[in-house]
C-alpha cells in the first residue's frame, strides 16, 4: 500500500516532467426484478468523445519505476484485513466480500479507512476480505517469462487468482512480504464468497502493458496483456465461486502536473504510447461488459463528479483517492450490494449521483418518495411495504399508501 508516489517520465520533447503516479505496485448477476439501464454507458461515451475532440494526446517516451515516499508497506498492514463490524440485520447471515486490486483498494488499510472496510458501515452483515496490494497490475509482470500456475509467484490479479484457486503456491507468493494478505486469503473458502470487488488497470497503464492480444498469440503473451489476463483471472474466480457476484471498477480519472505545478494533461490526454489511462479504463469496461458483470465507472463522471475541476477534492496526489474520494466510492459500492441484497430499492442505486461539493460522508442517501412512486413503481411497491431494511417509508407515506 503506497499513498503518494512521484516519478519522472520523459516526453517526446525530452522535457522531464513529474507524474504523481499510482503505486497500485463472471458471473451472471443474481436474478432481480428490476434492472439497470444503459444511461450510464451512454453518458460515459459522450464524455469520452467530448474529451477526445477537445484534446491533443501527449505521448510518453519512457516511464520510470515509481519511487515510494511512504512509510507504509504491505508487510505492516493492520489487523483490519478482515472485518465484519458494522451494520447488522436480524437475519445475521454474513455477506462475504473479497477484494482484489491495487492501491485504490489497499490505501487506508492501516486505519480501516480503505474502501472495502468502509462497506460494513453501509452494508448489513458485510464481512470484508481485502487482498488488494499496492503497485500491482492485472497482468503478470512483464519480467516473468514463465506464467504457468505451478511456478508463478506473482501478486498480479492473475497470480492472486491462481493462489486463491489453489493453482499457485500462495505461501511462496505472499508469506515473505504480504503475510497479512496470506492470512486473509487462508481465512475464506472461495465457495463462500458472495461478492468480488476487482480494481485494476492503472498500473498496467504505467507499465506499458498491452491492452490485449489475439487468441492466436502465445499463452505468455496473453498473460501479459490487460484484457486477456483479466478474463483468465475472472474465469478462475467464477469456477471456484460460481454463485458470487463480481463488481469491476475502472481506473480513476486523474491529472498530471509538472514540477512547478503546471497542468500538463489528464487521463484522456497523456498516453504511454499504447493508449491513455482512459483507454485502459475502456478496456476494463470491455471485460465487464463482455462477461455481463457489474461495472462501476470511475473515469467518465457517470456516478460522481470526479473530474478536473473537483480533483483536489477527491484525489490526494492527483491520482490516488483521498479519504473523501474513498468515502464517495464506498457509498456507490454499497448501493450495488444493498440493491442485490434487498436492503435498498433499485431507485437508490439508480439515482444517487454524488457531487463532491455537497457530499456528506455521514449522510445516508434517501430518494424522494413522490418521485419514486412516479418514476420507479416497482421500487415503490416494495418500499411502501417496508421490505427494505435500509429504506423504510416515512410515517406519512406509510399512513397514506401502506396496506
Amino acid at each position: 500500500m503506497k499513498k503518494s508516489i512521484r516519478f519522472a517520465i520523459a516526453l517526446l520533447s525530452s522535457a522531464s516532467i513529474i507524474l504523481t503516479g499510482c503505486s497500485m505496485s463472471g458471473e451472471e448477476v443474481k436474478e432481480a426484478t428490476e434492472y439497470l439501464n444503459d444511461e450510464g454507458s451512454e453518458a460515459s461515451e459522450e464524455v469520452s468523445e467530448a474529451a477526445s475532440e477537445a484534446s491533443s494526446t501527449i505521448v510518453i517516451e519512457n516511464l520510470f519505476e515509481p519511487i515510494i515516499d511512504s512509510t507504509e508497506s504491505g508487510e505492516a498492514a493492520s489487523d483490519a484485513s478482515t472485518q465484519e463490524a458494522g451494520l447488522q440485520s436480524s437475519q445475521g447471515d454474513p455477506v462475504n466480500i473479497v477484494c482484489f486490486g491495487d492501491s485504490q483498494l489497499a490505501n487506508g488499510r492501516f486505519d480501516g479507512s480503505d474502501i472495502p472496510h468502509m462497506l460494513p458501515y453501509r452494508v448489513p452483515n458485510a464481512k470484508i476480505y481485502n487482498m488488494a496490494i499496492g503497485g500491482t497490475t492485472a497482468s503478470v509482470e512483464q519480467t516473468t517469462s514463465d506464467t504457468s500456475p505451478a511456478g508463478l509467484t506473482s501478486t498480479s490479479f492473475l497470480g492472486m487468482a491462481y493462489c486463491f484457486a489453489g493453482k499457485s503456491d500462495r505461501d511462496a507468493t505472499l508469506s515473505a512480504n504480504y503475510h497479512e494478505i496470506l492470512d486473509t486469503m487462508n481465512s475464506i473458502d472461495p465457495a463462500d464468497v458472495d461478492y468480488y470487488i476487482i480494481s485494476y488497470g492503472t498500473n498496467d497503464f504505467f507499465n506499458n502493458v498491452p491492452l490485449d492480444v489475439t487468441p492466436y498469440d502465445s499463452v505468455s503473451d496473453q498473460d501479459h496483456a490487460l484484457y486477456n489476463s483479466m478474463n483468465k483471472a475472472l474465469d478462475l474466480l467464477q469456477s471456484i465461486s460460481p454463485d458470487a457476484i463480481i463488481i469491476i471498477l475502472t481506473p480513476f480519472y486523474g491529472i498530471y502536473l509538472s514540477d512547478d505545478g503546471t497542468y500538463i494533461g489528464d487521463s484522456y490526454i497523456v498516453s504511454n504510447g499504447i493508449g491513455t489511462l482512459a483507454d485502459y479504463a475502456d478496456k476494463v469496461k470491455n471485460v465487464a461488459e463482455d462477461r455481463e458483470l457489474i461495472l462501476v465507472d470511475c473515469m467518465y463522471k457517470s456516478r460522481f463528479d470526479l473530474y478536473l475541476d473537483t480533483a483536489n477534492e477527491y484525489l490526494a496526489d492527483n491520482l490516488h483517492l483521498s479519504l473523501k474520494g474513498r468515502q464517495v466510492l464506498s457509498r456507490i459500492l454499497a448501493h450495488e450490494i444493498n440493491f442485490r441484497e434487498m436492503n435498498e430499492p433499485y431507485a437508490y442505486l439508480e439515482t444517487d449521483y454524488i457531487e463532491i461539493a455537497t457530499f456528506d460522508p455521514n449522510e445516508y442517501y434517501r430518494y424522494d418518495e413522490g418521485q419514486m412512486k412516479e418514476y420507479f413503481p416497482e421500487s415503490w411497491e416494495k418500499y411502501i411495504k417496508g421490505i427494505f431494511p435500509l429504506a423504510q417509508p416515512s410515517p406519512e407515506a406509510a399512513a397514506e399508501y401502506g396496506g
